[in-house]
């Protein structure tokens, strides 16, 4: 029978060489950084791709900027991965077919669609680690709040679409039924992650011996349903 991870409150408290003495909590941030790392990739490669899309040099330019500066973030993960003595794309081959299988269904059809996708599903991403980073060792939490760092990518989205409904108020009709979209294929994406990786999910739920705490989940995913709620505001989109 499994050892069941550490009580959360512990770790907190602990570097990485003290938590993962625990092999359960070792295999949970594994996963973790998996995830994170083909993530980061997937946002550089779409950043590259929507800078294709930019109407003016100077769009595509911070475009650029931003897909580089997730780049970055993939390098840091994939470095640590290596650290710990894990092969980067093994840590990441488990969560490829969900990642590719979200941006194959939320494919933007315009420059202004990628921007909200960029916004809206890297933020419920953001989100969801964020939750989980509460829970980690000290090192581990250090690294997942920086790669999760905002490249700059919010505000920029938020000024163009901004500026985009003003001058076309029609368009933010459209890109409130995207966002929504989003917003249902990104929960789902992550519920999956959660569902199918059984040391990840233990953690998420503060490494309770007795099951899986499907009360503490949903009110996880109700925090980030209210975040959401928010930059939509932001947006001038309704949720």
């Amino acid at each position: 029978m499994d050892t069941p991870v550490q009580n959360a409150d512990a770790i907190t408290t602990q570097d990485w060489e003290q938590a993962a003495s625990d092999p359960r909590y070792r295999a949970a941030v594994v996963d973790l950084l998996g995830a994170l790392a083909y993530g980061e990739l997937a946002a550089f490669e779409r950043l590259a791709e929507d800078a294709k899309l930019a109407p003016t040099l100077e769009d595509k330019a911070a475009l650029a900027a931003m897909a580089a500066a997730e780049f970055h973030h993939f390098e840091q993960l994939r470095d640590r991965l290596a650290a710990v003595g894990v092969d980067p794309t093994e840590a990441m081959k488990p969560f490829a077919a969900a990642l590719e299988a979200f941006h194959r269904h939320t494919a933007p059809s315009d420059w202004l669609e990628g921007l909200v996708k960029a916004y809206v599903g890297d933020a419920i991403a953001s989100d969801f680690y964020r939750e989980v980073a509460t829970r980690l060792d000290s090192d581990t939490r250090n690294l997942v709040l920086a790669v999760l760092d905002d490249t700059g990518h919010a505000s920029f989205a938020v000024e163009k679409v901004r500026a985009a409904i003003e001058d076309e108020p029609s368009v933010g009709g459209r890109l409130a039924l995207w966002a929504r979209r989003l917003m249902g294929e990104a929960l789902s994406q992550a519920q999956r992650v959660v569902a199918e990786r059984d040391a990840l999910s233990t953690m998420l739920v503060g490494g309770v011996a007795d099951g899986f705490d499907l009360a503490e989940v949903g009110r996880m995913f109700s925090r980030i349903t209210e975040a959401h709620t928010r930059r939509m505001g932001a947006l001038g989109l309704a949720a």
